[in-house]
């Protein structure tokens, strides 16, 4: 329940950087109504325990795939790439069913609340019951998602999935993939479906599996069909060198420039993974003011390979960030990993900077790409702390063993590139604490239905 409105912070970090003694109000809608720097603190307002940050947008995320994080780490055969791990995370995908759904939901929601996620973009496809019939109530996959979001507090944008295909070449799916099964017209369905119980917290959009799994007739209808709707539209996109070379033999186009040639993107578009692109599809992309939706942790564990993040940067096309499988559940590894993975192949430091442009800082630069671009992904027109954005933000724990002694100035440095730590004190969404002195209420009895639903997912594994 909301009982505070009013709130003083020591700095907080405001569209253009850190901004010292600022007032801030939260208004009946848990929008930030009033956002006032340099202002000292009035008599019996509440004074945050630290510096604030905005808390930001996970923009890409299969929540059931947080029951398989750290399950797909062994190798049985000569090799192991994407598609065997696929195959084995058809598994979970196969036998989940509402009640676990809503408890792994639970879990992970909680985990990339205290990881400092206020928002997370679901990419929702795991729609019927196993074998592909509809459940009863048609949307019930979708409803637990939803209850789980609700239950931890976290603010949730649905994606539903248009997925119709195994392949270029297979026109339908394959049986371990029949309960995804979704039309352009039932996913537009079920957004207004979604969209229908709309509140400060939750909001829709609509998805596209990926070039290989939905005709083009249908990718059209579904853009016809949202014609004028502000709400994001995401795909998977050229994420592995085989999609790259299955889309030119069928199309004679790359995955992105196909998009682009079709007419498709705009800037509601959010592309994610966009691994495997040349910088022509990149200046597209830039032109047409559409997202690319990166993912370190996942790209990592899965052996996607590495996007130019230099000419993501260098072309104004924002970087949102996901952790689409779960096998990390924190911003602060992603956005290190996003230049952490540059470094490496490219054998130099701070990739991601930009002194030249007067932006020596790559944590800073990371983290303003990531704010603009989660705004887009999840549907929102302004996000951060400034008036007519949500209401959210995260109060830094100062004392903090990986934030001892840091200069002010280089808060924002240390909080992506010194690890590990629980950085984040108190959590707020939308006005209200969902996080405080770094407790989450029931946290005790959502882990244990998760691990309820683990037990019943592998109970056989050896």
């Amino acid at each position: 329940m909301k009982t505070e409105t009013t709130f003083w912070a020591p700095r907080a970090w405001l569209p253009g950087g850190w901004r010292e003694a600022v007032l801030l109000e939260v208004d009946g809608l848990g929008r930030w109504q009033l956002v006032q720097p340099d202002t000292p603190a009035p008599d019996g307002v509440v004074r945050l325990a630290g510096p604030v940050l905005p808390g930001l947008v996970n923009a890409h995320s299969h929540a059931f795939q947080r029951a398989f994080a750290g399950l797909a780490e062994r190798r049985e055969s000569e090799g192991d790439d994407f598609w065997s791990w696929r195959d084995r995370m058809y598994r979970v995908a196969g036998a989940v069913d509402p009640a676990m759904l809503r408890a792994i939901a639970a879990q992970l929601y909680s985990e990339l609340l205290r990881g400092g996620y206020t928002q997370v973009c679901e990419f929702h496809y795991v729609q019927h019951q196993p074998g592909g019939q509809p459940y009863p109530e048609r949307h019930t996959m979708i409803q637990a998602l939803i209850e789980a979001a609700g239950d931890v507090g976290i603010g949730l944008t649905v994606l539903p999935v248009l997925y119709e295909r195994a392949g270029f070449s297979q026109p339908t799916l394959r049986p371990d993939q029949a309960r995804f099964h979704l039309g352009a017209d039932e996913v537009w369905a079920a957004a207004q479906a979604v969209q229908a119980q709309a509140h400060a917290r939750l909001n829709a959009g609509v998805a596209i599996h990926s070039l290989r799994a939905a005709a083009p007739e249908s990718i059209h209808r579904l853009q016809a069909l949202a014609e004028g709707f502000s709400g994001a539209i995401h795909i998977h996109v050229a994420e592995q060198p085989a999609e790259v070379r299955d889309c030119l033999a069928a199309t004679g186009l790359r995955p992105v420039e196909w998009l682009a040639e079709q007419g498709l993107l705009d800037a509601r578009w959010q592309l994610v993974h966009a691994t495997h692109v040349n910088r022509a599809e990149i200046m597209a992309v830039a032109h047409c003011g559409s997202t690319a939706v990166i993912c370190p942790s996942t790209e990592a564990n899965l052996g996607d390979g590495l996007t130019d993040i230099p000419a993501w940067l260098k072309a104004g096309v924002p970087l949102a960030i996901g952790s689409d499988s779960h096998v990390t559940r924190a911003w602060r590894e992603e956005l290190r990993w996003l230049d952490y993975g540059q470094r490496l192949s490219l054998k130099c430091r701070n990739v991601a900077a930009a002194p030249e442009a007067g932006q020596p800082a790559t944590a800073e630069r990371l983290w303003q790409s990531a704010l603009t671009g989660g705004a887009s992904a999840c549907g929102e027109a302004l996000w951060g702390i400034h008036p007519g954005a949500r209401a959210d933000l995260l109060v830094v724990d100062l004392g903090d063993a990986s934030l001892a002694g840091i200069p002010p100035s280089r808060l924002l440095d240390a909080l992506v590139f010194s690890s590990p730590g629980r950085p984040w004190r108190d959590v707020m969404v939308a006005g209200d604490w969902v996080v405080r002195d770094h407790h989450h209420r029931g946290n005790t009895e959502r882990q244990g239905r998760f691990e309820a639903a683990m037990q019943q997912l592998w109970v056989d594994t050896p």
